[in-house]
C-alpha cells in the first residue's frame, strides 16, 4: 500500500538522509497524538482508531502497535506518523550498516529486547534508531551514560533486527549456546572419560559377578527394592495430597517492575501484558496450517499475542513450508543460524532475544492448547507471589483411541501431571518440568540464562535450577493436546532422550553435592534424589524384580534360597503394593469423562512398561557414546481431525490475520 500523502515527503526524506544534524531527544509536553496525526492523513479510519484506543486502555501496548497488529495501518504509515510525532527521522537501515562497535558497547542481546540499534556517531551524538519511541524514554538514561549525546531515528523492528543479526549474528549464536553458567552446564562433559569410567565400571561389575555373585546380586537387589520402595511411596504421598483439598492461595505482594502493569483485579490484571511463545520446529512438513488452527483458538487479544515460530537455518524442509504458508500477524519467524550443536534449548535461547512480551510461554510444534490458556496464565501471574516463575500446564493427549500403547501413554502422563507433579509441586519439591506449556517470568529466565543448551532435558533441568534460585513452579489446570506416541520404536527413542537428559541433569547438578545441599535443602534433595536417580536406576535394574515372577508361576529362582524366609512374602507385598499404587493413581487421574473409557487399560501398564528398561539401556548407551544427540520425536503419525480422539481438538475458528 502506497504512502499516505501527507506523511509521504516524512519518511522518504528519513529514508535517503541521516539525520543532520542529529536531533537530540528530549521530552516535550504538548506532543500531538498519534491518532490525531493518523486521522489527518487519512492514514486510519475513525471506527478502527476508536477500537484501538479502547483496547490501549485496558492493554499494556502502545497504540500504533495495536493498529499495526489488525492490519488497521501500514507500516510505512506508522513509521512517517510517528516522526512526525517525535520530531525524528526514519533511517534505511538495510542500504545502510550501523557501526558494530557501537552495538558491541550495548550489546547485540540487549539491542534485540528493547528494538533499538546504535546507528553512528554524527554531529557529536549517537544516532540511535528505535522501532518503540516511547520506551526509548525510559531507556535514554542508559543510553546516554553509556554513549553521551544521544538522537533517537526510528525504524521498523524487523529492519533493527536485520541490521543485527547482519554484523552479529555469530556472536548472537555463540551467546545461545552458552548463556548457563559452565558450573551448571554440560557443555563440559567429557564424552571420552565418560566411555572410559563406564568400561571402567562394567569390568569391576562383571570381575565382582565372577568372584561373588551372590553379593554383587544381593547389593543390586536390595537398591532396586530400596529405590522402588522410595519411588512408590513419593508416588504414594503425592496420591494422597491431591485427594485433600488444596491450601487457599497466597495474596500476592508487590510484582516485579515490568511484569505486569497495574495490580489484579477479579484475578485478571487491569492492563494485559503481552505474551511471547516460542513454538520450535524441526523437519515439519505441512504444519503450518494446523498450527495456526489450533493456536489460533486461543481468545487472549492477537495483538497482545508474540508467536515466534523458531526454525534452524539448515531446516529447508520447515523453512519451505513456511515460506508458502499465510500467518496472520500475530506470528512471525525466528531464523536460528547454524552452529556446531543443533537443541532445542540452543533454539529458544537464540530466539528469546526476539520475544516482545513479559511472560515467555513455550509450545509443541503439534500442541493444541485450552482457549483460555493464557488467560489463566496471565491471571495467575497476577495473583502469585513473586517467587512463582514459572506454571506449567496440564499435558494431555488427542488421540488416546489409536492403539493399546497410546492409550497407556495417556494413562501415564494422566497420572504425572494431575497426581505426580501437582502433589510433590505442593510437597514443596523440586518440579522437572515438561517440555511444553511452559510459561514463565521473563526477567528471572534471563537471569538464569535461559536454557542449558547441551541439555537433552533442558526443561527438567531448568525446573531444578530454578528450584536451586529459590523460585517455585506451579501446576495450573489448563490442558493442552498433543500427539500420544503410538509407535514402540517411536516410544522408545522418545523415552531414551528423556532419560539420558535426566542422566546427564543429575551428573552435573551432583558436581558440588554439598552446595546443591545447601540451596535445596535436606527435604528437596531428598525428593531430587528419588525423582531423577531412583528412577534412572529403577528402569535400568527393573529386570531383576521381574525375574522373581517366575516364583508365582511355581517355577524355581536361582536367588530365592540365598535369601531369609521372611524375604520373599516381603517382597512379593511390596510387588503387589507396588501394582497397586500404580493402579489407584492411574484410575483417579481418569476418573473424568474425558479419560473414563481408559479406566478397563489401567492394569495394563503392568505390561508398558518394560519399554522403559529398553529406552533406558538406549539412554545409558548415548550418555557415553553420543551426549548430545537429539533423536527427534517423530510428529504426524496422527493429526486428530476424525474420530472420537478429536474431542481435545474444538472445532476451528476464524484467525485474524
Amino acid at each position: 500500500m502506497p504512502l499516505t500523502p501527507h506523511l509521504r515527503p516524512v519518511l522518504l526524506h528519513g529514508a535517503m538522509s541521516a539525520p543532520a544534524p542529529a536531533r537530540l531527544v528530549r521530552s516535550r509536553a504538548g506532543r500531538k497524538p498519534l491518532g490525531q496525526i493518523l486521522l489527518e492523513a487519512g492514514a486510519v479510519d475513525p471506527g478502527d482508531l476508536l477500537r484501538a484506543v479502547a483496547m490501549r486502555d485496558r492493554q499494556d501496548m502502545p497504540l500504533g502497535d495495536i493498529l499495526q497488529a489488525h492490519g488497521w495501518v501500514t507500516e510505512a504509515d506508522l513509521m512517517a506518523a510517528l516522526a512526525l510525532q517525535w520530531g525524528a527521522e526514519a533511517l534505511d537501515l538495510i542500504g545502510q550498516r550501523p557501526d558494530p562497535r557501537l552495538v558491541d558497547r550495548l550489546g547485540a542481546e540487549t539491542c534485540l529486547r528493547a528494538a533499538v540499534l546504535p546507528w553512528r556517531r554524527v554531529g557529536g551524538a549517537t544516532v540511535i534508531a528505535t522501532a518503540r519511541p516511547d520506551a526509548f524514554q525510559a531507556l535514554l538514561p542508559q543510553l546516554t551514560a553509556t554513549f553521551g549525546p544521544c538522537a533517537m531515528a526510528l525504524a521498523p523492528e524487523r529492519d533493527i533486527h536485520a541490521a543485527l543479526l547482519a554484523t552479529r549474528q555469530t556472536r548472537l549464536v555463540r551467546r545461545a549456546e552458552a548463556q548457563v553458567p559452565a558450573d551448571l552446564s554440560c557443555r563440559g562433559a567429557d564424552a571420552g572419560r565418560s566411555a572410559r569410567a563406564a568400561l571402567v565400571l562394567l569390568v569391576l561389575l562383571a570381575t565382582g559377578l565372577l568372584l561373588a555373585p551372590i553379593l554383587v546380586l544381593g547389593a543390586l537387589l536390595a537398591w532396586t527394592i530400596f529405590t522402588l520402595v522410595l519411588a512408590q511411596g513419593l508416588k504414594l504421598a503425592a496420591l494422597l495430597v491431591m485427594l485433600r483439598p488444596p491450601a487457599p492461595p497466597l495474596a500476592a505482594p508487590a510484582m516485579p517492575e515490568g511484569v505486569l502493569a497495574l495490580p489484579a483485579r477479579r484475578g485478571r490484571p487491569d492492563r494485559l501484558p503481552m505474551v511471547s511463545i516460542m513454538v520450535p520446529m524441526f523437519r515439519e512438513h505441512d504444519i503450518a496450517p494446523r498450527l495456526v488452527q489450533r493456536l489460533g483458538r486461543l481468545d487472549y487479544p492477537k495483538e497482545l499475542l508474540d508467536v515466534l515460530l523458531v526454525v534452524e537455518e539448515e531446516d529447508d524442509v520447515t523453512r519451505s513450508a513456511l515460506a508458502t504458508a499465510v500467518l496472520p500477524r500475530w506470528m512471525r519467524v525466528v531464523v536460528v543460524p547454524q552452529g556446531p550443536i543443533k537443541t532445542k534449548p540452543r533454539a529458544l535461547n537464540f530466539a528469546l532475544n526476539f520475544c516482545r512480551g513479559s511472560i515467555i510461554g513455550v509450545y509443541d510444534a503439534e500442541d493444541a492448547p485450552d482457549a483460555d490458556q493464557i488467560h489463566k496464565v496471565v491471571a495467575r501471574f497476577a495473583e502469585a507471589p513473586a517467587e512463582v516463575v514459572c506454571l506449567q500446564g496440564i499435558l494431555d493427549f488427542y488421540n488416546p483411541r489409536t492403539n493399546w500403547l497410546s492409550r497407556c501413554f495417556t494413562v501415564e502422563y494422566a497420572s504425572w501431571f494431575r497426581v505426580v507433579l501437582p502433589g510433590i509441586a505442593r510437597m514443596g519439591l523440586v518440579v522437572p518440568l515438561g517440555g511444553t506449556t511452559l510459561f514463565f517470568r521473563r526477567g528471572p529466565l534471563e537471569e538464569l540464562g535461559g536454557w542449558d543448551s547441551h541439555n537433552v532435558t533442558e526443561d527438567a533441568d531448568l525446573g531444578l535450577r530454578l528450584a536451586r534460585r529459590g523460585y517455585r513452579t506451579e501446576l495450573i489446570h489448563t490442558v493442552t493436546g498433543e500427539e500420544a506416541n503410538c509407535r514402540a520404536l517411536h516410544w522408545v527413542k522418545q523415552r531414551s532422550r528423556w532419560q539420558k537428559g535426566y542422566a546427564m541433569t543429575w551428573g552435573v547438578h551432583m558436581r558440588d553435592p554439598r552446595r546443591l545441599w545447601r540451596e535445596l535443602g535436606a527435604w528437596r534433595m531428598f525428593g531430587f534424589q528419588v525423582m531423577f536417580l531412583g528412577s534412572l536406576t529403577q528402569s535400568l535394574l527393573a529386570p531383576l524384580l521381574w525375574t522373581f515372577w517366575v516364583l508365582a508361576l511355581g517355577l524355581p529362582h536361582a536367588f530365592a534360597a540365598a535369601l531369609p524366609g521372611w524375604m520373599l512374602p516381603a517382597m512379593t507385598a511390596l510387588f503387589l503394593g507396588s501394582e497397586a499404587v500404580n493402579i489407584l493413581c492411574g484410575l483417579w487421574a481418569v476418573r473424568g469423562p474425558r479419560h473414563r473409557h481408559l479406566a478397563p487399560w489401567v492394569p495394563t501398564l503392568h505390561l508398558y512398561h518394560p519399554l522403559g528398561t529398553l529406552s533406558a539401556w538406549k539412554a545409558l548407551h548415548e550418555v557415553v557414546t553420543k551426549p548430545f544427540y537429539w533423536d527427534k520425536t517423530q510428529h504426524g503419525l496422527f493429526d486428530g481431525s476424525h474420530g472420537p480422539e478429536a474431542e481435545l481438538l474444538a472445532v476451528p475458528v476464524p484467525v485474524p490475520h
